[in-house]
């Protein structure tokens, strides 16, 4: 792998976790939209994106084998609805004051994902990776102890997303056709909601929305499904390590943009259970900084 690829991809991938850890902006300017129902013209927007890609890059034939399997359209389905479950909780905490929590929702993650794998996949973990689900772990229960506060969002988030990761994993499709058969599964969900929000539950977007403001919800598929596109095209330049430390830029955004930007108060015990986590998360990334040295020494 040329030097020149894995510096177009690195980049292309920090652009992606960059994109992820800055969509605080975006959903505040929705913060006074019920979250349901940004949740559900998210999906239908990114199902609509996602269908426009596919046809203009011809995969028409693909969409349609795709279609006629039963076992990747219910795969894709339980991949639906772990996703729909991260990209709704993250909407309500966004929106509901609670931006440090989709934070640590992220940062946990990855040690959830690593709990999948030994006891999922039968993986092992290196001492690092040890380490660092030990730290995790005592964060969390740190949090628990003298908050008294069960960190439930953050765990919606965390956990779905590695259990949709998990379950992708027997998804034989490429990112874009699985993204479209995912959201697809979804939509008709997402169409009755919206149906009933707009007739019986009183919602009105020519309210809520007014003018040019309408075009906010189609943006939200475009922010969805853009930042996943250059993921998978950024991740297949450079080692998979090296994403893995490029995917700690999305949190700790999130993690700034909640203080700064969203102005939450971190009070202290949340702050040191907060630096357990990153204590935990330097192991990792320490063992996977050597990974990319010794990398470079062989291609000299």
């Amino acid at each position: 792998m040329s030097n020149e690829r894995k510096s177009g991809g690195a980049l292309v991938v920090t652009g992606c976790y960059v994109l992820w850890g800055c969509l605080v902006v975006f959903w505040n300017l929705l913060s006074h939209v019920d979250s349901m129902f940004l949740l559900a013209q998210r999906l239908i927007w990114s199902m609509v994106l996602m269908t426009v890609v596919l046809l203009l890059t011809d995969q028409r034939k693909a969409m349609l084998a795709a279609l006629k399997d039963l076992r990747t359209v219910l795969l894709s389905l339980v991949c639906g609805m772990l996703v729909t479950t991260n990209w709704g909780v993250y909407i309500y905490a966004v929106n509901s004051g609670h931006v440090l929590d989709a934070s640590l929702g992220y940062f946990i993650e990855p040690i959830l994902v690593g709990l999948l794998g030994v006891i999922v996949f039968k993986e092992k973990l290196s001492l690092a990776e040890k380490i660092t689900f030990a730290f995790g772990a005592a964060g969390l229960v740190y949090m628990l102890v003298t908050t008294g506060q069960f960190p439930g969002l953050a765990l919606l988030i965390g956990g779905s997303f590695a259990f949709y990761g998990a379950v992708k994993k027997a998804v034989h499709l490429s990112a874009g056709l699985s993204l479209f058969l995912e959201t697809l599964t979804m939509t008709p969900f997402a169409l009755i909601y919206l149906t009933y929000a707009m007739t019986v539950g009183g919602i009105h977007v020519e309210e809520l929305l007014p003018g040019v403001q309408m075009l906010l919800l189609p943006a939200a598929g475009v922010v969805t499904t853009v930042p996943l596109l250059l993921f998978n095209i950024g991740v297949q330049r450079i080692p998979y390590y090296l994403a893995g430390i490029l995917m700690y830029i999305n949190p700790t955004l999130q993690f700034f943009m909640g203080i700064f930007y969203a102005g939450e108060t971190l009070d202290l015990n949340r702050l040191v259970a907060f630096i357990i986590i990153w204590v935990g998360v330097l192991f990792t990334l320490g063992e996977k900084l050597r990974m990319m040295a010794r990398q470079r020494k062989k291609s000299e």
